[in-house]
């Protein structure tokens, strides 16, 4: 009975000895299989960036080999935004990040002492001639101390874009030059698609005579108007929607577009149009929302929205205010 017991008492030994192996093998294979996903992810390229048009364009050049984040809450007014400090550690901890520029990010000059070397910096406007009031035939707002009399709205003329997207594969190239010759076909490909949109809008719009739009946000298509001969008339002084615009300045508006005739007066994205309504209550006129892409909504952002698909509805909005009778 002793022996019968001793040898089952050592069967029992062999027996959790194999299940102990196996437990071990079955651990470092899901360990195994965890870590390559892990440095599945880790693979790609992690980018941030602090407005949407760079973050679209890092999407159409980076393909699969980026991971970029909208720093931006989806629906947050850009000239409002301020980082919290798990963005700025975030920042720091990412491959690359994409900023606009000082005049539109002006917390970004801090931040860039306390980046380290592993991280690359990218200036996504870098080599675009910006304008300031006086260049756009703006009254200058000296409130305005945010932008300090520069237009940050650069993206808005497509040639800027263009530069923009050649500054983000620049930065993509310093990250993994063994991928240069993607890049660089990409972005090829997305240049002629902003020079096939910047055509698309000329030809669109030479066909009206007279150009002019009553805005009633802030003056955030500079470069847009000079760039396709618009004259864009807006209550706000400046470039930043902080400021409010003076009553004096909404009756110009009003009486302005009694006396030109027009029938639509338009708003920006991710802004309240009260301005708009005053307008549109006191000429019976059409609000039409045109957007500046600074940000996008959440449902947007799932939805894939892009830079051109933007550009192209605004050009559908505006070419539908325009031939209002």
């Amino acid at each position: 009975m002793l022996h019968i017991n001793k040898n089952r008492y050592m069967l029992l030994i062999v027996l959790l000895s194999i299940s102990v192996v196996l437990t071990g093998c079955t651990g470092n294979q899901a360990k195994s299989t965890t870590d390559q996903v892990n440095n599945s992810s880790s693979d790609k390229i992690q980018v941030i960036s602090t407005l949407f048009p760079q973050y679209d364009f890092t999407k159409a050049i980076g393909g699969e080999s980026v991971d970029v984040r909208l720093l931006m809450p989806p629906g947050t007014e850009s000239h409002s935004y301020e980082p919290t400090p798990k963005d700025l550690v975030d920042i720091q901890n990412a491959d690359v990040f994409i900023y606009t520029s000082l005049a539109m990010e002006p917390w970004v000059e801090k931040l860039l002492t306390q980046i380290g070397p592993n991280t690359i910096v990218i200036e996504a406007t870098k080599g675009v001639l910006h304008l300031d009031a006086h260049d756009m035939g703006l009254e200058e707002d000296s409130d305005d101390h945010e932008h300090e009399g520069v237009d940050p709205h650069v993206w808005l003329d497509p040639a800027n874009a263009s530069i923009m997207a050649g500054n983000v594969a620049e930065g993509l190239i310093q990250v993994s030059p063994s991928e240069k010759d993607l890049f660089n076909k990409n972005l090829a490909t997305y240049q002629a698609s902003l020079k096939s949109l910047d055509q698309q809008i000329e030809s669109s719009l030479a066909k009206f005579p007279k150009k002019d739009i009553i805005f009633a946000g802030h003056n955030a298509f500079g470069y847009f108007a000079k760039k396709y001969e618009i004259i864009f008339h807006s209550p706000y002084a400046g470039f930043s929607p902080d400021s409010e615009p003076a009553p004096q300045k909404i009756a110009e508006m009003v009486d302005l577009m009694k006396a030109s005739g027009q029938k639509a007066v338009y708003y920006e994205e991710l802004i309240d149009p009260k301005i708009a309504r005053i307008i549109a209550s006191e000429t019976n006129a059409q609000m039409i929302m045109l957007h500046a892409a600074h940000n996008v909504s959440k449902d947007d952002l799932k939805n894939n929205l892009t830079y051109i698909e933007i550009m192209k509805e605004n050009l559908t909005k505006l070419e539908e205010g325009l031939s209002l009778k």
